[in-house]
């Protein structure tokens, strides 16, 4: 079998959500010719997100696949290479930077803007894929809006949570919070102001076992929710359901090279998107734990492209 030939770029943008389309479009117009690898979910969380009403620019209430199928045309029509591919391993200790395709496709590139995102942990039950979308939700900043005056459960018990909890009692009459242990993991002060909330109730030792709901049109009804100490099986009536326990940013593949935190997010400088690799940048969910929106992501893909920009324009 012959080699495929290298493929080079000034710009190697690896993962394709709002952070990496952004950064494609700035490193575009700025004349780099940059390459983008969309990797195995082209588009990211976003494609599974239904109705997005907060971000900029839209009166209406948008998909969020299609947000994302216009930020792909978007970076093509102003040059950016776009190419199915998914990396599966990278050298940042050569010169220029290596990448492999899965294929066994090889990259090389002068910088490269890491936008691989991060992806929400799920119960991984039957019931809850089929409502995903339709009432079970990773992202009470995302949906809770769609469940005024109704009755929602979260699923977790640390920060995450607990901060769901109480962002949806903005909107819901009842959040009950079901969490697997009969403690939680959420810092003091936080626990604090959960308990003090009327509208928050707590079921201790419970796991979803089966998320209930109507097929036609799909819509989420209720949980069947199991006792972990007495094996004892009860229903709840919720209109949705939020799962908060967590999420693991998609860094495997830059192990041993790129700093991260003890959770796996990569490290960048203050005010910055740089790693502690010179010319390697992270921008998005990949880097970020705390904001996770689809503005915030593209905003450090801009920030990405620009830093390269001068990374290049200085080497």
């Amino acid at each position: 079998m012959s080699e495929k030939p290298t493929k080079h770029t000034k710009v190697l943008i690896i993962g394709s959500g709002p952070a990496g389309y952004t950064a494609a479009v700035y490193a575009a117009r700025a004349m780099l010719k940059p390459m983008l690898v969309a990797g195995m979910q082209p588009g990211g969380q976003l494609t599974i997100t239904t109705d997005v009403e907060n971000y900029p620019g839209f009166a209406d209430v948008i998909q969020g696949p299609w947000l994302m199928e216009q930020m792909r045309e978007q970076a093509k029509a102003v040059g950016t290479d776009l190419v199915d591919d998914h990396i599966q391993s990278v050298n940042l200790k050569s010169k220029p930077f290596e990448a492999i395709g899965d294929g066994g496709q090889k990259y090389t590139a002068d910088s490269i803007i890491i936008s691989t995102g991060a992806q929400a942990r799920w119960l991984n039950i039957e019931s809850e894929e089929k409502f995903k979308g339709f009432g079970v939700s990773a992202c009470a900043t995302c949906d809770g809006f769609f469940f005024k005056d109704k009755t929602v459960a979260v699923v977790g018990g640390g920060n995450a949570a607990v901060e769901e909890a109480m962002f949806l009692t903005k909107f819901a009459s009842k959040v009950q919070l079901i969490h697997r242990r009969n403690e939680l993991r959420a810092e003091k002060l936080l626990q604090k102001k959960l308990m003090e909330n009327k509208k928050i109730e707590i079921i201790w030792d419970s796991v979803v076992e089966e998320v209930t709901g109507d097929s036609e049109p799909k819509n989420v009804k209720g949980l069947k929710i199991k006792n972990v100490k007495t094996n004892e099986i009860s229903e709840l009536k919720i209109d949705g359901l939020f799962i908060a326990i967590g999420h693991d940013p998609a860094t495997a593949l830059f192990k041993d090279q790129l700093e991260m935190d003890n959770t796996g997010y990569l490290i960048t400088k203050s005010d910055s998107t740089e790693t502690n690799i010179p010319g390697v940048y992270a921008a998005g969910d990949v880097k970020d734990k705390i904001y996770r929106q689809a503005v915030t992501a593209a905003g450090m893909g801009c920030m990405a492209a620009l830093e390269a920009e001068k990374y290049l324009a200085s080497n």
